[in-house]
C-alpha cells in the first residue's frame, strides 16, 4: 500500500501551486467545510499531514475523544497569522508520510475531499487523477460513518462513475463522474448537481 504516497505528494503539491497566487479575500472565502474558510482547511490539512499514530490518540485523548475539537484545536494550532505562512507549512509538510491510525487510502480522501472543499467556491478546477478518486471511492462507501465514511449512507444504493467504468453496490441506481460521487458520499451537497438515477433522491436525504 505504499503506492499511496506519491499520489498523495502529487495532490499536496498541486495544492499547493493552485493557492499560491490566491489574494487576501480568497483566503477567507467560506470552504465547501461548514465554518471553515479556505485558509482554515489548509491549516487542518497541514494539522492532518503532520499526524502521527501516537500523536492523534493523544490528540484524541486530550479533547475528550470528540473529533470535531480535537481538528478545531488542529486548525488553531497550524493556522499562521498570515495564509502564506500557513502555505509554507504545507509546502514544507507536503512530503511527509505519516498518519493517523486509520487505512492509507484515508490519505487520498482527505487530499481529494478537502482539496474540493478549497477549489470549489474559488472555481479553481483540478483533474484528479482516476486511481486516486476511484481508490478514496472505494474507501469511502466501505468506511461506517462513525469513522467519517459513508457505509450506511449507500448501504441500498449502486454508484455507478460514468467515467470510470465502476459499479459499487446493490440498489436503485446513482450515477455520475467519480469524484462527484466521491463528494456526495463524503456529504459536499453541492456534487449532488452532478449527479441522476432513480437512487439519487435517497442519497440525497441522506445528506
Amino acid at each position: 500500500m505504499n503506492d499511496v504516497w506519491p499520489l498523495v505528494h502529487a495532490e499536496r503539491a498541486a495544492l499547493v501551486g493552485d493557492l499560491e497566487s490566491l489574494d487576501d479575500g480568497q483566503w477567507e472565502e467560506p470552504s465547501l467545510c461548514s465554518g471553515w474558510t479556505v485558509h482554515d482547511v489548509v491549516a487542518h490539512l497541514v494539522d492532518t499531514a503532520r499526524t502521527t499514530r501516537l500523536g492523534f490518540l493523544l490528540g484524541l485523548a486530550g479533547a475528550r475523544f470528540d473529533f470535531d475539537r480535537q481538528n478545531a484545536r488542529g486548525v488553531e494550532r497550524e493556522r499562521c497569522a498570515s495564509p502564506r505562512d500557513t502555505l509554507e507549512r504545507l509546502r514544507q509538510a507536503a512530503a511527509r508520510t505519516s498518519t493517523p491510525p486509520a487505512p492509507l487510502d484515508s490519505r487520498l480522501v482527505e487530499e481529494i475531499v478537502h482539496g474540493e472543499d478549497i477549489r470549489r467556491p474559488l472555481g479553481i478546477a483540478r483533474s484528479y487523477p482516476r486511481e486516486a478518486v476511484v481508490r478514496s471511492l472505494r474507501l469511502q462507501v466501505r468506511t461506517p460513518a462513525s469513522f467519517g465514511g459513508a457505509r450506511e449512507l449507500v448501504a441500498r444504493t449502486r454508484l455507478t462513475a460514468s467515467d470510470a467504468g465502476l459499479s459499487i453496490g446493490e440498489g436503485p441506481e446513482v450515477c455520475g463522474p467519480a469524484l462527484s460521487l466521491l463528494l456526495a458520499v463524503s456529504r459536499r451537497r453541492v456534487a449532488l448537481d452532478d449527479l441522476g438515477g432513480p437512487g439519487l433522491s435517497a442519497l440525497a436525504a441522506g445528506i
